[in-house]
């Protein structure tokens, strides 16, 4: 094995975790069952005058 075959092989098996991670996190958003969650901390981080209870939900 040479250094060339190594660094290749390690770039493309990279950028394969890298877009299957990338795709997980797109499909765990556009779940049905977050959408609820999501909307939650979204409205709890906007909101600057009341203490953040979604840290209290976890």
């Amino acid at each position: 094995m040479t250094y060339d075959t190594v660094a290749t092989f390690s770039q493309v098996s990279s950028l394969l975790l890298f877009i299957a991670l990338f795709l997980a996190v797109i499909i765990y958003v556009l779940m049905p069952t977050t959408k609820e969650k999501l909307e939650r901390a979204q409205r709890s981080a906007l909101d600057l005058d009341t203490p953040n209870s979604y840290e209290d939900e976890r």
